[in-house]
């Protein structure tokens, strides 16, 4: 998905935007950059992240840039392109950094040569068009910064929520029109600097203090001054629900609700909704964890850890884009504790299930270790339409989905996919049955949505597309318009007045 981190700053600001970007690795493998105006000039380093962490790649480029001692500063972990991009134009020089999916990027590409205002030169593999290359082109349409990032924000399908430094010393924060990824005010007593992050576990470390999440479409100017507000934002909004249960840090916060309370509640839900005698509960590491403990807190079943995870070298195991890979590094990290498996009944909970590959090489290990029985518990729904808002897995196809690929074969390839999500019917109930089979696990349950709601605690505010199929963005905003998957036949929101 990625992650960004930006600091204005009466002093150096250089090592708040290395240590405060490092906090970010946990959201992309790809590629990091960092940006610092120093100088009246740009100065730029990026690295490729797959081999290497961030802090080892951008060590020496921090202790360069320290000594131009500026007060500027934005840095960013991407999944995709080569970021922060550096742009000349008539608005100025300055520096962007995405985080988001932009699904209309053709569409957009067409308008702005049809309007003679576009020409692409950072092409990606086929002629895949650079999604920051025609927001700066969007960007530059405008008279102002502030103009053109609300047109970028109107214009967008999909999401972007975006940092840009000016050489005019200003510091511009964006969020998505629809908030699907948070972007968090920091400050700083002792000097009065100003952060803005993803993740707000960023900021207590290096002594600011939060200060507010951006609203939905809000758009700041930051300057030694202080924080002014261009664009206001809006209360309504669709925050990503996985940030809670998987993809966020746990000690962050998003909209006042802290992650790992979230990752607790969700786990209590599932013990109070599924009870199963067992001897132990687990948590897959480390997502899993957090739903494990809450979990065992409402079941009364005692906490232990069958596997434990060796950190050290090993990146995130849906990082890697290859498959064979990605099940390398899922094998080699994860170790199991032969004394706290071996004839135990166990209850392991998990986050999430994809592909199922990982789950099903994990649940037959535990069983070779002398499992009695493994109930997998997993703190969302199934995942049953692909995210066309972020890019938090490496999934390419809604095919690529486990679900999906069951829904196809119980119900052909004109399925009704809709039907499987009712937890209470006889679709859904034979796709999870599949599951359980093919996985080789005793028992499997998933979370609710409405659970899963009720432990965010944030009411409607929440995206749950990729186990809903519904676009809560429409809601409030002219209606549905059919982009929703549940709304092929009929629909269920309520038009603008």
């Amino acid at each position: 998905m990625g992650g960004f981190f930006g600091v204005v700053s009466q002093q150096t600001c250089v090592s708040d935007v290395f240590f405060g970007t490092d906090y970010h690795s946990h959201m992309g493998t790809v590629r990091g950059g960092i940006a610092v105006f120093a100088g009246n000039a740009f100065h730029r380093s990026s690295h490729n992240l797959a081999n290497a962490q961030f802090r080892a790649r951008f060590e020496r480029a921090a202790t360069r840039f320290a000594g131009l001692n500026p007060h500027y500063g934005l840095g960013v972990i991407s999944d995709q392109d080569d970021q922060p991009i550096f742009v000349q134009s008539h608005l100025g020089r300055y520096a962007l950094a995405l985080v988001g999916l932009v699904t209309n990027l053709q569409e957009l590409a067409e308008q702005l040569l049809r309007d003679n205002r576009g020409h692409f030169c950072a092409l990606g593999k086929d002629g895949e068009l650079n999604a920051l290359e025609i927001l700066t082109m969007l960007i530059n349409t405008q008279d102002t910064f502030e103009d053109g990032l609300r047109y970028v924000q109107e214009h967008v399908e999909g999401s972007a929520s975006l940092l840009l430094l000016s050489d005019k010393g200003v510091l511009y924060a964006a969020r998505d029109r629809f908030g699907r990824t948070p972007v968090i005010l920091g400050r700083r007593e002792s000097d009065g600097a100003v952060a803005v992050t993803m993740e707000s576990c960023a900021l207590s470390n290096l002594g600011y203090a939060y200060d507010r999440d951006l609203k939905a479409g809000e758009v700041v100017a930051i300057t030694l001054d202080g924080v002014r507000t261009l664009v206001e934002g809006h209360e309504e909004q669709a925050i990503c629900s996985f940030l809670y249960v998987y993809y966020g840090y746990p000690a962050s916060t998003y909209e006042n609700v802290g992650v790992e309370r979230v990752r607790y509640r969700c786990g209590a839900y599932l013990a109070r909704r599924n009870p199963v005698d067992a001897d132990i509960v687990a948590g897959i590491p480390d997502s899993g964890v957090a739903h494990a403990l809450g979990y065992a807190f409402e079941s009364g079943i005692r906490y232990a850890r069958p596997f434990v995870k060796y950190t050290p070298t090993w990146p995130r195991s849906f990082m890697p884009p290859d498959q064979s890979l990605r099940q390398k590094i899922a094998n080699m990290k994860l170790l199991p504790v032969p004394e706290l498996i071996r004839d135990k009944r166990l209850v392991f909970c998990d986050d999430s299930i994809v592909r199922g590959t990982q789950l099903r090489n994990q649940v037959k290990r535990l069983f070779d270790a002398g499992a009695k029985d493994i109930h997998v518990r997993i703190a969302c729904p199934p995942l049953i339409y692909k995210c066309k808002f972020l890019t938090f897995s490496r999934t390419e196809s809604v095919m690529d989905l486990m679900t999906r690929r069951i829904i196809q074969e119980i119900g052909g390839s004109d399925a009704d996919v809709e039907s499987f999500r009712d937890p209470d019917g006889a679709p859904y109930k034979a796709m999870v049955e599949e599951m359980r089979r093919r996985l080789g696990m005793t028992s499997l349950v998933f979370a609710r949505v409405p659970d899963v709601e009720k432990a965010i605690g944030i009411g409607p505010r929440i995206c749950t597309y990729c186990w809903t199929g519904e676009d809560i963005s429409l809601r409030g905003n002219g209606g549905c318009k059919g982009h929703c998957a549940c709304c092929a036949e009929r629909c269920a929101m309520t038009p603008k007045a």
